[in-house]
Order: C-alpha cells, then structure tokens, then sequence
C-alpha cells in the first residue's frame, strides 16, 4: 500500500510553527510520510511543492487569522493547477464559527487548537481512502 503523503504549509505572514512540527511529527508516528514546506508560503508555492511531492493531502498551518482569504486563494489556485481533487485540511487558531464557511468552501477538515493527534491522523487517513 502506498504511504499517504501529507505536505504542511505555514501559508501567510504567520511566523510560529511549533503546532506544523508537532504534528508533522505525530503524522510521521503514524506511518505517513510528511513534507513541511516551511514559513512564508503562497498558494503557488503550495500548488508546485504538492504538485512536485505527489502530495495526498495538503495541510495548513494557520495562526494569523487570515484563515479565509487564504484558503480560499489556494483552492483557486489549485483548481488552476489540476489539484482540485486534492483534500486540504486547516489546523491553528480557527474561530468555531468560521469552519462552515471553510468546508463551504472546499476545506475538508479543520483540527481548532487542542485537537488530538489521533483525530488528526484518523480523518486524514480516511480523507486518502
């Protein structure tokens, strides 16, 4: 069986991410292979590191509160690209009362601080199948 292929972004001006590492971590425990892109990302940069690393998830890293626009230019660009099929979770400082309109949008999981690993971990697992 193919490994699931997790690549995490810290997309925006954000510049904290010790949340990203720790779960890059977990998800590597769990048996996936993870690729972190690093700070600083854009939605280019995003699309042609998921496109280059065969990604089977994208994961962001958000903590700025600029979650929504965000989101929203990296699924455009992604449609763009041909990415479209690709699931993109969120994880950070998520208001509970954004997430509709991010799974509106098309982000298929959003993990608010304090979410556990296991659930991470479970629902990407399931997002692949």
């Amino acid at each position: 069986m193919k490994k699931i292929r997790v690549l995490i972004a810290k997309p925006g001006l954000d510049g904290h991410d010790r949340g990203a590492k720790t779960v890059a971590y977990a998800l590597r425990e769990a048996g996936m292979e993870v690729i972190y892109t690093g700070l600083h990302q854009t939605a280019e940069q995003i699309t042609k590191a998921a496109q280059e690393e065969d990604a089977s998830v994208i994961a962001l890293s958000i903590l700025s509160g600029a979650h929504l626009p965000i989101c929203k230019q990296l699924l455009q660009k992604m449609k763009k690209t041909g990415l479209a099929k690709t699931p993109v979770v969120l994880g950070g400082v998520i208001p509970e009362a954004d997430v509709p309109t991010l799974k509106k949008i098309g982000i298929k999981a959003v993990f608010t601080t304090g979410s556990r690993f296991e659930k991470i971990v479970k629902t990407i697992e399931t997002l692949v199948k």
